[in-house]
């Protein structure tokens, strides 16, 4: 290997200390097969040594080339957020010493080779001789939100299902990604196999591994008649050893590599299309050390009232005045007042509709599902960005996406109309619908809440103009089946649907702070 540098593997770190212990195995491995490289350990979470005081610990101790290296299996976010924001700091505390960032393990002839012996050391536990056509194989993978990193869940559980004959091979996922362990668990019983393998794709144990070893024995409990194996996970071992240095070595002679072909940050992946330039943030500071910090019960989030800004406050004072608004609920009179305030109009709420209980609902919605989707980017853009982060609402509006794009194309419907359909089929029932642009849109989650049996927890409806606008909302107002809120006539647009949104969450937060109940 190249000489002169030093090695830091960072694991991710588990509150269980079997896990903690196989990492640290590893090691110790990796360091009697280096030679006269120094390895030293770290963890991102959770436990010490915390990976900048180790990389700190190795320029202390003379190192002038230093690699990290992620003990991690596939690049998803904390081997492009979170280790690199660490190395970041430290090349900026130092820039007399040369840091390098080696890839993760991914898919390699060696990590195969470990997979393929805990299937057949499975296998044999199992004390029976079982044709392995008759075998379906499931791999149960992290779950991550980086589509490329779960992708090459199925590309491994392909290669063993090829590579060692198996009959069939089935993916689910621990968190996060779906198939989840027990979902998938059950739904592999039920294609027909006399045998299952469940194989867990972790490099150690920890909490993760037995609760998916839990699961397969439930699953057995439950199926007597399946036999349900399980397989070991990685564990730390020559080969991955040998894998990880091979890492280290590619870093330092700038080699290394991550997924960066259909990486979400970089290229336009199917359904993660906005994700591309995204600012990669780190998230794993509030456990940095964790373990080794004294217990203190979790505080629960203080949510302040909402405070407007004094000329805001003016302008709903005047508003407040100008009418008795002593016939709506408090909710409704906030949205109200806001679409005045918004419109400038103070008759523009003479037309409004609201369903019974539809603010109530809107505000229960944003607690729990904590998604809008908008038929276009200005209802979207509208939405109240501190709002949503104290909130932590996400928003998403397909307007523009290709897919959209595509399927107005084939289906000869409009994009807005195809965003909403998109939304139907990304996030289903759990989320707020907002249009306040297109007739279409709203025609179209008519159409899916009356044929499709759609149920969005609300739907505001408050496009603006002349062609079906009318016609729209009054099929909104006729739809029974979810709570909505619309109005008559031409009047409306993409700020009023915001505006409508923006009060939801501002009665949210007064709620939660406790100013008032709904």
């Amino acid at each position: 290997m190249t000489e002169g540098y030093s090695i830091v593997v960072a694991g991710h770190g588990s509150r269980d200390p079997a896990g903690r212990a196989e990492f640290e195995s590893l090691t110790e491995i990796m360091a009697g097969q280096a030679g006269d490289l120094p390895v030293s350990h770290a963890y991102l979470e959770f436990a010490t040594p915390t990976v900048d005081v180790a990389l700190r610990s190795a320029v202390a101790a003379g190192a002038r080339k230093v690699v990290l290296l992620p003990s991690l299996l596939l690049a998803a976010g904390h081997a492009k957020n979170d280790m690199p924001s660490e190395l970041a700091v430290l090349k900026q505390e130092h820039p007399e010493v040369e840091f390098h960032y080696a890839g993760v393990a991914e898919l390699h002839p060696l990590l195969l080779r470990v997979c393929q012996r805990r299937l057949v050391e499975a296998e044999a536990a199992a004390g029976e001789t079982f044709p392995r056509a008759d075998t379906l194989l499931v791999v149960v993978g992290r779950g991550t939100s980086d589509p490329d990193a779960n992708s090459e869940v199925y590309k491994l559980a392909r290669m063993l299902e090829e590579g060692m004959s198996y009959g069939g091979a089935y993916v689910c996922y621990s968190g996060t990604a779906k198939p989840l362990v027990m979902d998938g668990l059950l739904a592999a019983a039920k294609l027909g196999f006399n045998r299952i393998v469940v194989f867990p794709l972790f490099l150690f144990d920890g909490v993760l591994v037995k609760r998916i070893y839990e699961a397969a024995d439930a699953l057995a409990a439950r199926y007597p008649a399946l036999e349900v194996l399980k397989a070991g996970y990685l564990g730390p071992t020559e080969e991955l050893a040998e894998l990880f240095l091979e890492r280290a070595r590619e870093a330092v002679e700038g080699r290394a590599a991550m997924n960066c072909g259909l990486c979400q940050y970089r290229v336009q992946i199917v359904g993660f299309e906005g994700k591309v330039g995204q600012p990669q943030m780190a998230h794993h500071g509030h456990v940095k050390g964790a373990l080794d910090k004294p217990s203190q019960p979790e505080a629960a989030p203080v949510f302040e009232p909402y405070a407007p800004h004094p000329i805001e406050a003016e302008s709903f004072r005047i508003i407040e005045a100008e009418r008795d608004w002593s016939a709506y609920s408090l909710g409704e009179k906030i949205v109200r007042q806001r679409l005045v305030h918004t419109s400038g109009d103070l008759d523009c709420g003479e037309d409004l509709f609201f369903s019974p209980g539809a603010v109530e609902a809107g505000l229960r919605a944003l607690l729990r599902c904590r998604r809008v989707s908008a038929d276009v980017t200005m209802v979207q853009s509208g939405l109240r960005r501190d709002l949503l982060a104290r909130l932590g609402i996400e928003t998403w509006c397909g307007v523009h996406d290709p897919e959209s794009y595509m399927l107005a194309q084939a289906e000869g419907i409009t994009r807005s109309a195809a965003g909403i359909r998109r939304a139907w089929q990304r996030w289903g029932n759990d989320q707020i619908v907002a249009i306040g642009d297109a007739p279409t849109a709203v025609m179209e989650a008519v159409r899916l809440i009356r044929e499709h049996g759609w149920r969005p927890q609300l739907v505001i409806g408050l496009p603006v103009g002349f062609v079906g606008t009318r016609e729209c909302k009054e099929a909104l107002r006729r739809c029974m089946q979810v709570p909505r809120i619309t109005n008559a006539g031409t009047r409306g647009g993409s700020p009023w649907a915001a505006s409508a949104v923006n009060a939801i969450m501002i009665c949210a937060i007064n709620q939660l702070a406790g100013a008032w109940e709904l």
